[in-house]
């Protein structure tokens, strides 16, 4: 969606080394097409015994591995990999299932020699070890990060063919860490201070100012996701939660955190993380995900069959709780409550459900989600006769699955 750009102080390469770049760029390019075909051939079907209990079975490993017989992967493309929605369970997403998104690269990071510098309007300048935030009292929380790019194709017309395509920059975990509140009160944070910039460790150097106070309450400073130590992809050893807010903000690989009393205006959120409006102008730090929800089945590239079909699907907010989910099945001329699975969790994925008969005729399928704001998710025609066309982020209009005759699933705008 973006190129990385050069960082400050950066000077320009030579010939030989453009060239060599060039050609390393090159072979990766085609060493990635390859891969759809490498993956298919390594994951041909095992044959199994036809009676399990007259075979021994494996014996155990120092670290599990899921069935054989199961396919669901994440789709990378360039700086970003999708999470198969239509292919998961519950709320809580796989960690090797969560969606990635970077801005150069996943940097490999020795966890011993990994520091976090707390500056800026604060009475005590501290440094942090990954093993000295872990002696703090630590936390966890269940919630989603989405991308304020998901479903962003869809602003202009229906590409996406699955919901992996259309919905799958969105996952949820559970993030164990130490509060951010916890940590500045160990600082001392002087009263002048407002504003927060977060830095990463990558080679792009993610850096955003968030403002102070919304967070304090929630945000999380992670070490830990479902259990175990962050995956590298998520921001090993360490990474800044802001539950309901766009992804980008939750930096990955923290190394630093400066206290100050306005936005930095860095190079992320001056000319890229903006929405621009029908007039010219352009909307900043916009930064809560509104309510959203998606029909992960039957939907994209499925096929259903005539009878009963349990249509089910996700529904979320960076406002907080989501309290009802409807869904239709003519293209939004008529509405029924679907049935919310617990827990419903604020600013978590919640998970709904809805007893359908399929008659074998054309249908259009919807889901609209509200939170406890009351927010509705919008149309995608109310959502654009507000926004415009011309943004990327934040589009979080209603998605339409459209069932055909023969059963085949498809994405439309209506």
């Amino acid at each position: 969606m973006k190129d990385p750009g050069k960082k400050v102080g950066e000077v320009a390469v030579g010939r030989r080394r453009f060239l060599k770049t060039a050609v390393t760029l090159t072979g990766l390019a085609i060493a990635q097409s390859a891969v759809p075909t490498l993956r298919a051939e390594a994951q041909e079907t095992p044959k199994a015994p036809e009676d399990p209990t007259k075979v021994p079975g494996a014996l155990p490993t120092p670290y599990g591995r899921r069935s054989a017989f199961e396919r669901a992967e994440r789709l990378p493309r360039g700086q970003i990999s999708l999470t198969p929605h239509q292919d998961l369970h519950g709320i809580i997403t796989p960690s090797a299932l969560h969606f990635e998104r970077h801005h150069n690269g996943v940097p490999l990071i020795d966890p011993a020699s990994h520091k976090l510098l707390v500056h800026g309007l604060v009475e005590r300048p501290m440094v942090f070890t990954t093993e000295d935030l872990k002696r703090f009292p630590s936390v966890s929380r269940i919630a989603f990060i989405e991308c304020s790019g998901n479903s962003f194709s869809e602003w202009a017309g229906p590409p996406g063919q699955t919901v992996q395509q259309t919905h799958g920059l969105m996952s949820t975990s559970e993030w164990t860490g130490v509060a951010l509140a916890t940590v500045l009160r160990e600082c001392g944070v002087k009263p002048e201070a407002t504003w927060m910039l977060a830095e990463g460790s990558d080679s792009a150097a993610m850096t955003r100012s968030i403002p102070l106070a919304p967070m304090l309450n929630e945000a999380i400073l992670a070490y830990a996701q479902n259990g175990e130590p962050l995956r590298p992809e998520q921001g090993y050893p360490l990474r800044l939660l802001l539950p309901g807010w766009e992804g980008n903000t939750n930096i990955k690989w923290l190394r630093r955190l400066e206290l100050g009393v306005a936005p930095w205006m860095t190079r992320e959120e001056t000319s890229h993380y903006t929405d621009l409006m029908p007039d010219g102008t352009a909307r900043q730090f916009t930064f809560v995900m509104e309510a959203k929800s998606v029909i992960t089945s039957p939907s994209g590239g499925q096929r259903i069959k005539p009878g009963f079909v349990e249509v089910r699907g996700l529904a979320w907010s960076g406002r907080g709780r989501v309290t009802r989910v409807e869904v239709s099945a003519d293209g939004g001329r008529t509405w029924r409550t679907a049935q919310l699975q617990e827990p419903a969790l604020p600013k978590c994925h919640t998970r709904f459900t809805f007893a359908w008969r399929w008659t074998g005729e054309e249908a259009i399928l919807q889901s609209r989600c509200t939170d406890e704001t009351g927010y509705v998710q919008p149309t995608r025609r109310a959502l654009i006769g507000v926004r415009g066309a011309n943004s990327v982020y934040h589009f979080n209009a209603v998605q339409s699955w459209k069932i055909a005759t023969d059963g085949s699933v498809s994405n439309v705008h209506v």
